[in-house]
């Protein structure tokens, strides 16, 4: 038998379409025959009617001829290698294909909630056999190819089926198991150029810097957390207390050794922790597989896999069930916006831009050094979409944070005049990200009842927390950057110079009811040389650790749901490292101590009290005391619920203020829950009788008032009895 031009195209891994080829195909009306390509082989034969094949001459190829209905639908091939060993498999050419008509469509159309259970690496049973169906998007791919330790990464051995103009790829592998390691290789058409690329809907893969995806085991995880999401689905959160524990895994704890813990261990450890401090939620940096460990994961390659970092899909289960079994949530920072251009992923995957732009006025982040999503592409975009299901879904997250969604608005976000190609109709907005927002809150929403969506989004554009029926984005929530940039540029100065800048405490409440605002003290707060939480503050060491618990009093009683990066509960000493574990040792110290019981104790009142939680989101559960008390630079404010209130009075100064007269909405007796001038927070312990008790002396426009001493670089918070 000569080589033909198909067979030659098989040798130079160069079909589109290798079914045509190998397998089983007929011989006239009464006979058949079999076309096997194994590079490796020494000699293949037919186990179940004990026929051996016969090698094509100077080739690699095998073949065998026979009657028809001698062999099953689905026969075994046995082979030998050049050692001698020997093999039994079913032959992957002999698999009808697997992916419907219908899921091509709705892929195509970008509304494959679940593609995740499509494209990538998927346990199938086909006709009672099991395996693993590949399959990949490389619509400018002449070939694409399965490659792992199985085959020894020859790109020869799985070349797989093109399903047409849709450009999805697929090979059902049979007798293929958990832990094999495999990319995608692929030429080009045009070029010819040949790409070895990990899988984009990968759920595994290999610990950096090696960057294979691996078959994860089938997922079987016995969750625990049923009561948890049954109480949530049907939580109403915007009335809830949301108080949230910004964690990097890598760096929060590590092994006495300096290497990562497991995510079963941080479990343990953490959840503990975040339950003790009283936060309702932990919030993880990016742990999306990622090549690079300095960029905290927001350069992700691995969409669909927990970074192996600390161990498996399952070990990151066992996590997420932990941490609910435990009363505190989970939350994931996701990163629609952009992706890193590392060769063996995403960047131009099928020798073109596919993910990307082509453009680099659209298609790269100049700051950054990453590549920006084609929103455009149906493809592209349900990629993402699938990828928020996904984690919704199968890890029972509660949340997800969307990073720089500021960058996904404005298509010229940062960059030159020139640098940027404005929309269709002459405007600066990327219309494109716009939509992809909507549909994502949209489809989360709907697809995952009781999980929430926050974006960090810098800017003023309107409605990103309203529903998309009314125009808006539809968030869940969204950062507040004006009050965090505001509140840290009032705390940082000399409390001699607040006087001057007492707007900057009063000016967020114009806005703080025209989103569903998170309050956040994040990462990006305490690096890149702008000091630690407690080094933002003036003064000795005294008046800092005393303005750090000023400030987070602050924050906890201000509207609004709260965020705290890790080591900022305790007032660590340095900028955060990421290399390298927390100062724990600092709690050694009583101030450190002060101020980590401080904001347990704000926690906890936050959760327990609902005046400070109830009404987050609307004005009726705030109203001024008195907010121009500026040349003594004390503020004071009242939260509520119903018939609950609680009176908040700051005093931002280190001059203690006795006999402060206060005019009082309520009339009655009142004591003091929180004073973070305590001696027990490391504080001077000024402060108040156990009941204050208004008098008829009308102050500020009340008919009551009362006489307190207001502590140095201190807050009340005051409870009517």
């Amino acid at each position: 038998m000569k080589i033909t031009q198909g067979l030659q195209k098989i040798i130079d891994a160069r079909h589109h379409d290798p079914f045509t080829v190998l397998g089983r195909h007929p011989v006239g009306k009464e006979r058949e025959k079999v076309v096997v390509y194994l590079p490796e082989a020494e000699r293949v034969s037919l186990p179940e009617i004990d026929a051996p094949l016969k090698r094509i001459p100077n080739s690699d190829f095998f073949i065998w001829q026979g009657k028809r209905g001698q062999l099953k639908q689905h026969y075994q091939l046995e082979w030998h290698d050049q050692q001698g060993q020997a093999h039994i498999v079913h032959d992957p050419y002999s698999f009808a294909p697997q992916i419907s008509e219908f899921d091509i469509h709705l892929f195509t159309e970008g509304k494959h909630w679940h593609l995740y259970r499509i494209l990538g690496a998927n346990y199938r049973t086909v006709d009672g056999i099991d395996g693993v169906l590949f399959s990949v998007w490389a619509p400018n791919a002449e070939r694409v190819s399965v490659v792992g330790d199985f085959n020894n990464w020859d790109g020869r051995c799985n070349q797989m089926r093109n399903r047409g103009g849709c450009g999805v790829w697929e090979l059902f592998i049979p007798d293929i198991s958990q832990g094999v390691l495999y990319k995608f290789e692929i030429r080009n058409r045009e070029s010819g150029e040949i790409l070895t690329k990990t899988d984009p809907y990968g759920k595994q893969f290999q610990l950096r810097p090696e960057t294979a995806a691996i078959i994860p085991a089938k997922e079987s995880y016995p969750w625990q957390d049923s009561q948890w999401k049954s109480q949530h689905q049907g939580d109403n959160w915007l009335h809830a207390p949301c108080s949230v524990y910004e964690v990097h895994l890598s760096s929060w704890q590590q092994s006495d050794d300096g290497n990562f813990l497991n995510y079963r261990e941080l479990a343990h450890r953490l959840a503990h922790y975040a339950q003790e401090m009283g936060f309702t939620h932990i919030e993880l940096l990016p742990i999306t597989e990622h090549p690079l460990d300095a960029s905290w994961g927001y350069q992700t390659t691995g969409y669909f896999a927990p970074t192996s970092r600390f161990g498996t899909p399952d070990d990151f289960r066992y996590f997420v069930d932990y941490c609910h079994q435990q009363g505190v949530g989970v939350i994931l920072d996701w990163v629609p916006a952009h992706f890193p251009k590392d060769s063996f992923a995403l960047a131009r995957f099928d020798g073109t831009p596919l993910y990307e732009h082509e453009d680099p006025r659209k298609g790269e982040h100049r700051d950054w050094g990453t590549l920006i999503y084609n929103f455009g592409r149906n493809e592209v975009k349900n990629f993402l979409l699938a990828s928020a299901v996904y984690w919704l879904e199968e890890f029972h997250i509660d949340g997800l944070r969307v990073d720089a969604v500021a960058s996904m608005l404005y298509l010229d976000y940062s960059r030159e005049a020139g640098d940027w190609v404005p929309n269709k109709h002459g405007g600066r907005e990327n219309l494109e990200a716009i939509d992809f927002l909507r549909e994502l809150n949209t489809i989360t929403h709907s697809q995952c009842p009781g999980t929430f969506v926050v974006a960090e989004e810098s800017t003023a554009w309107p409605q990103v927390t309203r529903p998309t029926y009314l125009g808006g984005l539809g968030f869940s929530m969204k950062w507040n950057m004006g009050w965090m940039h505001d509140t840290l540029s009032y705390f940082s100065q000399d409390p001699i110079y607040r006087t001057y800048n007492h707007d900057k405490l009063t000016f967020g409440l114009l806005y703080s009811f025209t989103e569903n605002f998170m309050l956040p003290f994040s990462h990006d707060e305490v690096v890149h040389g702008k000091g630690s939480m407690l080094n933002k503050m003036p003064g000795d060491e005294w008046q800092r650790c005393a303005n750090l618990r000023l400030l987070y009093t602050y924050m906890y009683t201000y509207p609004g749901k709260k965020l705290l990066f890790m080591g900022c509960e305790f007032g660590q000493g340095i900028e955060w490292n990421h290399a390298q574990g927390l100062e724990w040792q600092l709690l050694d110290y009583p101030h450190h101590q002060g101020i980590q019981h401080l904001v347990k104790d704000l926690n906890h009142l936050y959760r327990q009290a609902s005046p400070l939680h109830a009404n987050d989101f609307q004005e009726q559960g705030f109203s001024w005391i008195d907010c121009h008390d500026s040349a003594q630079s004390v503020i004071s404010y009242q939260r509520n619920d119903g018939d609950e209130c609680y009176i908040i009075i700051l005093n931002c100064t280190p001059v203690p203020r006795e006999h402060y007269r206060l005019g009082m909405p309520r009339a009655g007796s009142y004591t003091e829950v929180i004073n973070s001038d305590s001696a027990y927070y490391g504080g001077s312990n000024q402060g108040n009788a156990e009941i204050i008790q208004t008098e008829d002396i009308a102050w500020m426009g009340q008919a009551q008032s009362i006489s307190i001493t207001l502590p140095p670089l201190a807050a009340l918070v005051l409870k009517s009895k």
